[in-house]
């Protein structure tokens, strides 16, 4: 079956239904619609609660799955790629009908013919802010309580483009349209392509807001990265550390970690696989530096991971808070008397980054709090520095430097 909708079906499948994580369902996609599936899926999952909204103002009842799935799909391309009605729903119902669907083959093609995109009306306030963002709502309430009506800026921020963190050769690349960030080794792309540099290791893929955290780490004889997969911040820690251990839960991310320290040539970092969460004896007290890039809503980076909101809720927010607070005690045992210990993640949400810090801080435990400084565009927050997208070229990232008493 040759249909340009068929791959963005499928691995938007894989993410609707199966729960999978859309660049792991991305991976390894080849073929002559591999660019058109790539924007497709993007395109459909950051815009999914208008979509959604879409169908549900031109429907009595939720179609199942499948069919919700392709119209999504017809949706983005007649609405935000501004293609032909007649060429939209020719595509559509070619594919339900080329997967077995033909049943729902007519309602799709009536309802694309009849779709009026001006019927179509935000609900007020934040409700309608969540739903043209794709910001869970609760996660809106928590950003306007902090920042007011910037709260519109930083959920609708976009993504600048592709970051790259240079090693050596930069120049061969420059010419290529670009933004330069505070940082000279890290450049954003309009359009990057991979190649031969980055398995020789020239250059790696790595967040302008990761770089800023680990600008915060000062250097040290040794450093534990607590949560390290996939190994970038370890990789560029091991630049000012003389060595670094890079702690991992699962097995195969720490294979994931060993293989980018190969790629990147940093032989001083020794991945480990455990839980951060529990306590290791051997550890007490063994490192002069401890970065806690703790497991996160992840919210900071919507923007290029726009399936991340559809699997946030208050719910889940109070299981990662538990982790999250659990690391962050569990990894402080680790810091020598006078050394430090970081706390980051790539989250907006205060409760998730002051929240965690403050109430660690008010358990009595031996660390203060230390001023930090990035030439990154940031917030100064009470216990740290907060990376807002709508100012940070896209990242939303948090980090901390604590201090353990002597």
């Amino acid at each position: 079956m040759s249909n340009r909708f068929l791959e963005p079906y499928r691995i938007l499948t894989q993410v609707y239904q199966g729960g999978a994580h859309l660049k792991i369902a991305l991976a390894g996609l080849g073929g002559e619609h591999r660019a058109g599936t790539v924007k497709t899926v993007y395109g459909v999952l950051e815009h999914d609660g208008y979509l959604s909204l879409c169908i549900q103002t031109f429907t009595d009842r939720s179609p199942k799955a499948p069919v919700k799935i392709a119209l999504k799909i017809a949706l983005y391309h007649l609405i935000f790629l501004e293609e032909p009605v007649y060429l939209v729903t020719d595509c559509a119902v070619d594919l339900l009908k080329g997967l077995g669907k033909g049943g729902a083959a007519g309602f799709v093609n009536a309802f694309l013919r009849r779709f009026d995109r001006s019927a179509v009306r935000l609900p007020a306030g934040d409700e309608g802010l969540s739903v043209e963002s794709n910001f869970p709502l609760f996660a809106i309430g928590m950003l306007r309580e902090e920042y007011g009506e910037r709260v519109r800026d930083i959920v609708l921020a976009k993504s600048r483009g592709v970051n790259v963190r240079f090693v050596r050769g930069m120049e061969r690349y420059l010419g290529s349209e670009h933004l330069d960030t505070p940082f000279p080794s890290v450049k954003i792309f309009k359009n990057f392509v991979r190649d031969g540099g980055f398995d020789r290791g020239d250059y790696t893929f790595q967040s302008v807001g990761s770089v800023a955290v680990c600008g915060i780490v000062e250097p040290c004889k040794s450093l534990l990265d607590a949560c390290a997969a996939p190994g970038g911040k370890s990789v560029l820690l091991a630049e000012r550390c003389q060595t670094v251990t890079a702690a991992e839960l699962h097995p195969h991310r720490v294979k994931l970690i060993e293989s980018y320290t190969r790629r990147m040539g940093a032989d001083n970092v020794t991945a480990v696989q455990g839980d951060s969460s529990v306590f290791r004896p051997a550890w007490e007290g063994a490192f002069d530096g401890v970065l806690c890039d703790v497991p996160c809503s992840g919210l900071g980076t919507a923007a290029e991971n726009p399936d991340l909101p559809m699997r946030k809720n208050e719910g889940t927010m109070s299981e990662l808070m538990a982790l999250q607070s659990a690391i962050l005690a569990n990894c402080a045992r680790y810091v020598k008397a006078g050394g430090a210990l970081y706390y980051s993640t790539c989250s907006i949400l205060p409760c998730e980054n002051d929240g965690i810090v403050g109430a660690f801080l008010e358990s009595g435990a031996p660390f203060t709090a230390e001023r930090a400084n990035s030439p990154l565009a940031h917030e100064t927050t009470a216990y740290g520095l907060q990376f807002l997208p709508d100012r940070a070229f896209g990242a939303g990232f948090y980090v901390a430097k604590l201090r353990r008493r002597k």
